[in-house]
Formats: structure tokens, C-alpha cells, sequence
């Protein structure tokens, strides 16, 4: 959930917009009262606010504190109070009558000024509320408006239950840091304190307006020679003549505009004054709007040169010359097209100017939108109406203009008073002076402006994902249009593959081309690059530092790497920065800067800019080469690990799939494993975690868990074994130190043909999806077991009818569980996806992951699709005899017609002697009744159970003995043989070829 001033609370139910939730429910009050008794806080608490709970706790500060530090040697001349005073003065008559407490703090949290709205309010609060001196920093004060915004550097909201402190709870604070509008640093806390009953969101805006009427009288302490401008820009106008009322301010001017429209126009007059020259500039706005910015030359008595620059609306003249300007130049033709709003420094802003000398034509304010317009400011709540539409005065300190010369323009439209309008009563003309600065002071602070936010934009944009490609691409789009106007940039093609690049000027590949326009002839992207001796490309990395190219007209070693290339460009690039990507000594490629539109070169300090933008994407670059390569080792050695095949088999068609995460590569496995009596093994498994020890952990898992299931142990079984193994796993590995780091989840199904049944068994992994013949799909609610490694609990396995042409499906957590999708939804999805029969295996495989895995898939996706056959009975031949061994040889005698039968004379020999020799085992060892089984499959396979649990074993027979040389005479007739153990008893079984082999 997220407030309405853009932050975010952990959860809580809505507002209606007029104040937080927690005045209408005693969630937060809770919330706080957990918090305090060292609970984890549920509901209704911002994130800004719990972190400042946190920082008090681990301050050790107690909630019931009533005292603070107090400062009585704080200078209360600072220039942040001097600054404040009479903007407090003129806050404490808006809100005369009201409960309003009004302070203002310095950077260290010390108040230094306090106001009240109602005189009597001051007397029946404490001393800590009325008194200056007493310091509220967090690290004192606890949560509050102050200290929080001095933490966060915003504009900070506290309601009752937020604050820290016991005395508190039942006031609600506005606090906004008040900075230096020069140096960005922050000077002091604006801070409005106020019952919680009072609460109401237009606050905001008489806070914010407010303290930039204090951030422009700092500007004004600071800037001695922009006062000397300004003060020649109001003698120009004496000398004019101008009458004092015939002028406007800006905010007058642009009071219904977007904050960004205001920021725009401030843009475009600080380079108008960069420029250093009498221009004129429309600019267009947003919703139709245009504003005319007139930037005229002027030069204050003590010499000092500047520029005004005055905002012109549709209806007033722009052509109207300043009284005495000290040179007179052409008025150019400039781009209307808005820049970046930025702040400008460097010079006096000024919002209403008194005793101005323009001579304008009444016109009417075309920029105040009428009431109804979108942007018309909010009525405010009853009692507020002056508190709103503040007027913050500017009265100077004697040392500078006097009082009545300067003043800001804060006014709503609806309190124009006689300063806004004209003698006879109609509209101010739409003009105002805007800025006045000194051009070198306002081209280098609006450039050192610019750049550092690009820098830091960079920071935030270039490296969001470890993508090589991805990466360098971020960098040509932050670079585009705020540096340059194009980029390329070339990378080693061992970089591209996560390695290092022995000789990057040998193997460079176009990564990225990215421009204002993408038809201009540069190579294109996947070409290999190959650069002469003398282009500057390859003189930057040659040297391992930026070349600079200002005018590509006159750079001979580009025009000479691809003359007819280099002239289809020359018509529309002129400029070049070329910059080597260097990071921890690994050369990784080259970028290249070229400039088109702005006419002016490149210079020195773009080109510092370009190799700074370089070396951060570099770092990035190189770690995602790195991890690159990391993952790739890792995904090689985890599908090194999975089965590299499927077996031959004839009792269910198989296909698999395997997707690694795209962060990273995780545990997930699969394994088909035919097992004795044409059965056949299906396994699908999770290892917790990613990287290297989740693959290397998977693969012993795996092994592990195949060798469980040739010794023909039953699901259960083999995941009770897995479950040790995981859990000595654990206990053994160095890194867990015994804590416990390893975990797996795994599902294991064997299918028997010749009775269509299916055992499962899970341990902690989603069940499987069961497709029947007729398109019916079930996800059977199999016992789920605990995830292997935890141990203590025992496993349990299903046993399920499946009839033939079924689809047995089994996935991990992966396909499935995504923290931006439902995980029912997402199985009703598969759900639908698998009900269409007629596909193959292979062909469903292909679809669930085309539909149903998420685009980008956080966790690896292993995918087993398997449609089960059933076993002929005419392939299976089955006889029943009592623990009599005079009934052998009838059974070699009814094996032997049965062979013949099938057409297997070549293979009767040998399955006589097998038969005959498994069958008296039986009867001497084991217990009646006894069952004979022939199975006609790939291979010949013969079974002979009985109700004894008592395993033979193979011995080497000594040469006196009469008897111990049956079951080595079977090993040596069949391919294989072994025991299986049923419910019943147990399964001895041999398998030979077809031939007798």
C-alpha cells in the first residue's frame, strides 16, 4: 500500500485522502505498542516511520522521556533565523486564532524560532513546546516532524501513534528541510505542529511555499553582486519611470502551472543567461501554454555584468526595452524546446518585484487558469484560507534593499490585492521579472548542475541487471540525448562469453548502437569492428584513457579508417569522445560519444564526463562478465549432471525439459530410470538454493537417489534414504558449520505396465499433474512428507490406477510459484494446457513452457512429461505351483511350449536353466505358494516370487561342495538379475536377450 505523498506503509486499510488511518482505527496505536514491547508492528505503519522506531531502539531511548537537551548559547542571529523571521511573522497572522505551533530549527535539530497561532496556546504548553533551545534530533527527540526530516531530507509527515515519545500522541507535525539554494545543503527545519484534528493536506503546500520564501532570502544573503544586478535592474526602471503597480510577479504569472512547467521556465532563463546575450524564446508548456522568456544585458554601477531575464504571457509586450541596458544586441532565434528542469545557481531569483520600471500593456493573467480548471488550487478547509494562499513577505535586512522594493509574489488569484492590479481595477499585465544572474557564474553552475545529475542518474540506471549486453546498453541510454546524441560501443567478443579478452583490440564485436534517430550508417550490431592504428578508438585503448575529436572534419585518423563510411557520417555527426572500458585492469571494449544537434563541441570537461560515465559502466560491465562466466561453469556443470539420455524402453514415452533461472543457476533435477519387470523410475527434485553448491549438491542427489531405486526399494523407502543422505549432507559440510544450509524436495513415481498401477511418494514437493486418457486433469493430494534433510517424519506412498495412454507430469516449484502470479490461477492455466490429449509429449513440454512458465523465471524449471503404455498379456505367460520340487520340472516343460509359442527357441536353453534353478531356490529356501512370471519385452525377463523375505546371495562354492553354484550359474546365463521385496515376500528375477544371450 502506498500513501498518498508517495510512501509506503506495510499494510492498513485505505484512506479517504484527509489524514492516516490510524485516526480512525487503533491499528497503529497497536502497531506501536507491539513495537515497544519488541514485536514485529502488523499493520498501518509507514516505512520511514518504523525505521525511525528502529534507530530509537537502538538508540536506547525511552518512549516516556519528557526532557531534551537544551542549548541556551544557540545563536539566534544564525542566518537561517534571520532568514525565517519575518516569513514566521507573517505565518503567525495567516493563523491567528488557530492551534498552529510554528518553529524553525537549524541543521543540528536546535529550534531556534517558535510562532503561535493563538497567543493563550503558548501559555498552557510546556517548555519544551514554547521555549527555543531545545534540541529535537532524533537521537534525542525520538521520532519526530523535526528529526525525521532531517534523517530523511524531505518533507516529512508524523501523526499521533508515529511519534516516539509518549508526550506526543496527540499532535501531528509537518516538518520540510530548508536548504541553501546555492550549495543544496540543508540549513534548517521548517516545522508546523498542530492537534490532530487539524489535519488537512493542503498543509503541504503552505509548508512548501513558505520555506522557499526562506530559501530565497538565504539566496539573497549570499549573493552580494546578484543584489548589485537586481538593484540596477530596479534603477533601470526608476529611470523609466514605471509606476510600481504596473508589474507582476511570476507566481502570479504561472500560478495554475505544473510544478514541472515552473521548473522549465526556470531552465530556460538560467541558459538564456548563460548565453550572455539580449534573446527571446517561446517555450512551450504543458496544456497549450506558452510563456515568452526576453533575456536583455545589463551591467550594475559598481560593473558588474549580468543578465535579466523577464516572462512574458500571451497579451503583454515582449518587446518592451529595459531602461538602460549597457549594450544593445540582435535578438536571436533560440530552440523553444524545453530542457531538463533543473534549479538553477548562480543567480537571484526574484518571485514579485515592487517599483519595477516596465512600462507595460495591461492585459489580462492568460496563464491563471479559471476556477474549475484541472490545475486551479484546492479550496482550502474553513479557517485556512489565509494560511493557504500565504503571502510570505520579504522584507530585507537593513543592510540590503530596502523593504518596500522587494517582496515575493505569493498570492492566490483570488487575494490580487492593489498590487496586482492596475490603478482602475483591471488585470496585472501577464510579466515579471524571473531571474537575474551573471552568465559565467550561471553557465558553469547550470553545466556542474547537469553533470552531477547525470552522474548520479547514472548510478541509479547503469548495472540494474548482470547482463553484459543489457549493461552497455544502459550506458548509451543514459549518455543519449544529456552527453551525446549518439553512442556505439564496442565490446571483446570474450567479454560477451564471460571471459577475459587476451587482446580486446583483435576481437571487438558492435554490442550497441543507440542515437537519437536509428537510420544513421554506423556498423551494425553483432559485426565484428576492426579499427586502424590512428583512429581514435584504438588510441584510447592503446593510451587507457579518453581521445577527444572536437571536430571530426579535421580528425585525419578517423577520415582515414572507411573513407566512403566516414563521409556519409560527417553529414550528421561532428564531434567525437572516444573512451576505453577499463575495470580492475580488464580492458572490456570501447564506447564512442558523438555529437550532432548541439552545435557546440565537444570540450574538456565532456569529455572528463564520458570517462567518468565509462569507468562506472565498466565496473558494471565486468561484473556482469563476471558472473557471466560464473554461471555459465555452473550451468555446464549442471546439465553435465542430468541425464545426458533417456533410456530404451517401451513402457512410457518420455520427454523433459530444463530452464534455468535467469539470476541464476538452482538444484533442480529429473532422472527416468527403468527398473526390473518392465517397471519404470520417474524422479523430479529441488536442492534449495542456487550457484555452485546447489549444482554440486544436486548432483549427489541424484546419484544417490538412482542407486535407491535400482536396488528396487520401494518410494517410500527411497526417499527415506534420500532423507539420511540429505541430512549427513548438512551435518558434514563445512559451510553450515551444523546449522543446517542443505535442503531438497523430491518426488519419485514408479509405473508398472503390466498392471497399469503407479506408486508415488513425495517429500515437500508439489504433486504431480495425473492426465487421463479423456483429457481429464487431477493434481492427486498425495501425502506431502517433510522436505528431505529435516528427518524424524516418515514418508508414505499412493498407489494409483492409470489407465493406458495416461500422462503423468511432474515439475518443481519453478513452473508454478511466482511471487507476480497466483499460484491456483497458474494451475488451472496448466490445467488447461495439459487437457489437449492429442499432443505428444515433446509438443506438451514445448507448450507449459511457452504458456504456462513465467517470462522471466526466478527459479530453475525442470519439466518431466510421461505417457504411460500398458503391457500386452499375451507378452506375459504366469504359472503358480506349490513348494514341491517334483513340480519343477513341469514348469521348465510349460516355459519351454511358451518360448516356441513367441518364437524364442535360441532363448529357451537358457531361460530352461535359469527357471529351473530360481524355482528349486524357492522351494528350498524360500516359502510356498510359489509364482512364475515370463515377460517378452526388449529382453526376456523371468520372476519367481515367493512369501519369503530371505534374500540368496552369490558365493563363490568351494570345490568339495554338492551344492551354491544355482545363482552363479544364473549370473552367468543373464544380462542381469537381482531381488526386489513386495508386501508378499520377495522377487528373484534375471533378464537375458531374446537370442539367449
Amino acid at each position: 500500500m502506498v500513501r498518498s505523498d508517495g510512501e509506503p506503509i506495510l499494510t492498513g486499510r485505505a484512506t479517504d485522502g484527509t489524514g492516516p488511518s490510524l485516526f480512525r482505527d487503533r491499528g497503529p496505536v497497536l502497531s506501536r505498542e507491539r513495537f515497544l514491547q519488541g514485536e514485529s508492528p502488523a499493520t498501518g505503519v509507514r516505512a520511514s516511520i518504523l525505521s525511525s522506531w528502529q534507530r530509537c531502539r537502538t538508540l536506547g531511548l525511552s518512549p516516556d522521556r519528557s526532557d531534551l537537551p537544551f542549548r541556551d548559547d544557540f545563536d539566534r542571529d544564525d542566518r537561517i533565523a534571520r532568514a525565517a523571521v519575518p516569513v514566521l511573522d507573517r505565518l503567525e497572522s495567516k493563523f491567528a486564532g488557530s492551534a498552529m505551533n510554528i518553529s524553525v530549527a537549524d541543521a543540528n535539530g536546535t529550534v531556534l524560532l517558535r510562532r503561535f497561532g493563538e497567543a493563550s496556546l503558548a501559555r498552557g504548553l510546556p517548555d519544551i513546546q514554547t521555549v527555543p533551545g531545545f534540541v529535537f534530533a532524533e537521537q534525542f527527540a525520538g521520532t519526530n516532524g523535526i528529526g525525521l526530516a532531517l534523517a530523511e531530507r524531505r518533507l516529512i509527515r508524523v501523526y499521533g501513534a508515529e511519534h516516539f515519545a509518549d508526550r506526543s500522541q496527540a499532535s501531528a507535525c509537518r516538518a520540510l528541510p530548508v536548504r541553501d539554494p546555492l550549495s543544496g545543503r540543508i540549513e534548517g527545519v521548517l516545522c508546523f505542529g498542530y492537534p490532530r484534528g487539524f489535519e488537512h493536506p493542503a498543509l503541504d503546500g503552505v509548508i512548501r511555499k513558505a520555506a522557499a520564501a526562506i530559501e530565497r532570502r538565504l539566496l539573497w544573503q549570499s549573493s552580494v553582486r546578484a543584489r548589485s544586478l537586481l538593484r540596477a535592474y530596479v534603477d533601470a526602471g526608476t529611470e523609466a519611470g514605471a509606476h510600481p503597480r504596473h508589474s507582476v510577479g511570476v507566481e502570479e504569472l504561472v500560478r495554475g502551472l505544473r510544478p514541472a512547467d515552473r521548473a522549465t521556465l526556470l531552465e530556460k532563463a538560467a541558459e538564456l543567461i548563460s548565453r550572455a546575450q539580449r534573446a527571446a524564446v517561446d517555450v512551450p508548456l504543458t496544456d497549450g501554454l506558452r510563456v515568452t522568456l526576453v533575456s536583455r544585458p545589463m551591467t550594475s554601477a559598481s560593473g558588474v555584468q549580468g543578465v535579466a531575464v523577464e516572462a512574458v504571457l500571451p497579451g503583454a509586450s515582449r518587446h518592451e526595452a529595459l531602461a538602460t541596458p549597457r549594450r544593445t544586441e540582435p535578438v536571436p532565434s533560440l530552440s523553444a524546446e524545453p530542457a531538463r528542469p533543473v534549479e538553477p545557481t548562480g543567480a537571484a531569483t526574484v518571485r514579485r518585484l515592487h517599483g519595477s520600471p516596465l512600462a507595460v500593456t495591461p492585459g489580462p493573467l492568460t496563464a491563471v487558469p479559471a476556477p474549475g480548471h484541472p490545475h486551479t488550487p484546492a479550496p482550502p478547509p474553513a479557517g485556512f484560507a489565509a494560511a493557504v494562499d500565504l503571502v510570505a513577505p520579504d522584507e530585507l535586512a537593513p543592510d540590503e534593499l530596502a523593504p518596500d522594493e522587494l517582496a515575493p509574489d505569493e498570492l492566490a488569484p483570488d487575494e490580487l490585492t492593489a498590487d496586482g492590479l492596475t490603478a482602475d481595477g483591471a488585470p496585472a499585465p501577464g510579466r515579471g521579472l524571473l531571474l537575474v544572474g551573471e552568465p559565467h557564474v550561471g553557465t558553469y553552475a547550470l553545466a556542474a548542475r547537469r553533470r552531477l545529475e547525470l552522474l548520479s542518474e547514472a548510478s541509479a540506471r547503469i548495472g540494474t541487471t548482470l547482463d553484459v549486453r543489457r549493461t552497455a546498453q544502459e550506458l548509451a541510454e543514459t549518455a543519449v540525448p544529456r552527453l551525446a546524441d549518439y553512442v556505439t560501443i564496442d565490446l571483446a567478443e570474450p567479454v560477451l562469453r564471460g571471459e577475459e579478452a587476451a587482446d580486446p583490440r583483435a576481437d571487438l564485436r558492435r554490442t550497441v548502437v543507440y542515437g537519437i534517430r536509428d537510420d544513421l550508417p554506423f556498423s551494425p550490431v553483432g559485426k565484428q569492428v576492426d579499427y586502424g592504428p590512428t583512429v581514435p578508438q584504438l588510441r584510447s585503448l592503446t593510451r587507457g584513457e579518453a581521445v577527444l575529436e572536437p571536430d571530426l572534419k579535421t580528425a585525419a585518423g578517423w577520415l582515414a579508417q572507411d573513407p566512403e563510411h566516414t563521409d556519409s557520417l560527417l553529414s550528421h555527426v561532428h564531434s567525437l569522445i572516444a573512451v576505453p572500458l577499463v575495470a580492475r585492469g580488464v580492458v572490456l571494449g570501447v564506447a564512442a560519444f558523438y555529437r550532432a544537434q548541439d552545435p557546440a563541441p565537444f570540450g574538456d570537461d565532456d569529455r572528463s564526463l564520458a570517462q567518468e560515465l565509462a569507468t562506472r559502466a565498466a565496473l558494471s560491465i565486468d561484473n556482469a562478465r563476471r558472473y557471466t562466466r560464473e554461471r555459465t561453469m555452473v550451468l555446464a556443470l549442471q546439465r553435465s549432471l542430468l541425464p545426458q539420455g533417456l533410456p530404451d524402453q517401451d513402457t512410457v514415452e518420455v520427454a523433459h525439459r530444463y530452464l534455468p533461472a535467469e539470476s541464476d543457476v538452482g538444484g533442480d533435477w529429473y532422472d527416468v530410470i527403468p527398473l526390473p519387470g518392465a517397471r519404470i523410475g520417474l524422479f523430479v527434485g529441488d536442492v534449495v538454493g542456487h550457484g555452485l553448491l546447489s549444482a554440486a549438491t544436486m548432483g549427489r542427489v541424484r546419484t544417490a537417489a538412482r542407486s535407491f531405486a535400482e536396488l528396487d526399494f520401494p518410494p517410500d523407502e527411497v526417499l527415506t534414504h534420500l532423507d539420511n543422505l540429505v541430512g549427513r549432507l548438512d551435518r558434514e559440510d563445512p559451510v553450515s558449520d551444523g546449522g543446517g544450509i542443505i535442503g531438497a524436495t523430491c518426488l519419485y513415481a514408479v509405473y508398472d505396465p503390466t498392471s497399469q498401477m503407479c506408486s508415488l511418494a513425495r517429500a515437500g514437493h508439489p504433486p504431480p499433474a495425473l492426465v487421463g486418457p479423456d483429457g481429464t486433469v487431477s493434481f492427486p493430494e498425495l501425502p506431502a512428507g517433510p522436505p528431505l534433510g529435516l528427518g524424524g517424519l516418515p514418508f508414505e506412498a499412493v498407489d494409483i490406477h492409470l489407465p493406458e495412454g495416461s500422462q503423468v507430469v511432474l515439475y518443481t516449484d519453478g513452473l508454478i510459484e511466482d511471487r507476480d502470479r497466483d499460484v491456483d490461477l497458474v494451475l488451472d492455466q496448466l490445467r488447461g494446457v495439459l487437457a489437449h490429449t492429442e499432443r505428444s509429449p515433446e509438443e506438451t513440454c514445448r507448450v507449459v513452457l511457452d504458456t504456462v512458465a513465467p517470462a522471466h523465471p526466478g527459479d530453475d524449471i525442470a519439466l518431466l512429461v510421461a505417457r504411460t503404455h500398458a503391457f500386452d498379456p499375451g507378452r506375459i505367460a504366469t504359472w503358480e505351483l506349490p513348494a514341491d520340487p517334483a513340480r519343477v520340472s513341469e514348469v521348465r516343460a510349460a516355459a519351454q511350449r511358451q518360448m516356441a509359442d513367441w518364437g524364442l527357441d535360441e532363448a529357451a536353453f537358457a531361460a530352461e536353466l535359469m527357471l529351473s534353478e530360481l524355482v528349486t531356490n524357492a522351494i528350498r529356501h524360500g516359502a510356498g505358494p510359489i509364482r512364475v512370471r515370463l515377460l517378452r519385452d526388449r529382453s526376456l525377463i523371468c520372476e519367481v516370487s515367493d512369501t519369503s523375505s530371505t534374500a540368496p546371495h552369490l558365493r563363490r562354492a568351494a570345490t568339495t561342495d554338492e551344492g551354491g553354484r544355482g545363482l552363479f550359474l544364473v549370473a552367468q546365463l543373464s544380462q542381469s538379475w537381482g531381488t526386489r521385496y513386495t508386501p508378499e515376500g520377495k522377487v528373484i528375477w534375471a533378464q537375458c536377450g531374446l537370442d539367449g544371450g
